[in-house]
């Protein structure tokens, strides 16, 4: 199994998702793959993120997986606190579960203060 990744966003705030692949490809023939794809999708995908996008066309088309969260068949939450151990809900209402945390900041750093 050969393993890719797509990044979308800036230095400050970004997405990555995960792909496999039973067949290698060169890192410049992937890139080249990608580009293609986003020219082919990016005026027109109805996904969350142009990376989700591209992702189910290197799937539909080209024999990748996409690791998304809809594959996910367990997730646990690992600490040396023996309390803190929990196996963490991947149900429709992760959203609303004491798992899921959601921050959103505005940092001004020229700010003198």
């Amino acid at each position: 199994m050969y393993f890719y990744e797509l990044h979308e966003g800036d230095d400050d705030v970004f997405s990555d998702l995960m792909l496999v692949s039973d067949e290698q490809m060169e890192p410049e023939d992937f890139f080249e793959l990608v580009q293609a794809i986003r020219v082919q999708v990016q005026d027109t995908f109805e996904e969350d993120s142009l990376i989700e996008a591209i992702a189910h066309e290197l799937e539909r088309e080209h024999g990748f997986t996409f690791i998304s969260d809809d594959r996910l068949e367990a997730s646990v939450h690992v600490s040396p606190d023996e309390q803190e151990n929990r196996l963490i809900s991947i149900d429709d209402t992760i959203g609303e579960s004491a798992e899921f945390r959601t921050l959103l900041a505005d940092f001004d750093g020229s700010s003198n203060n």
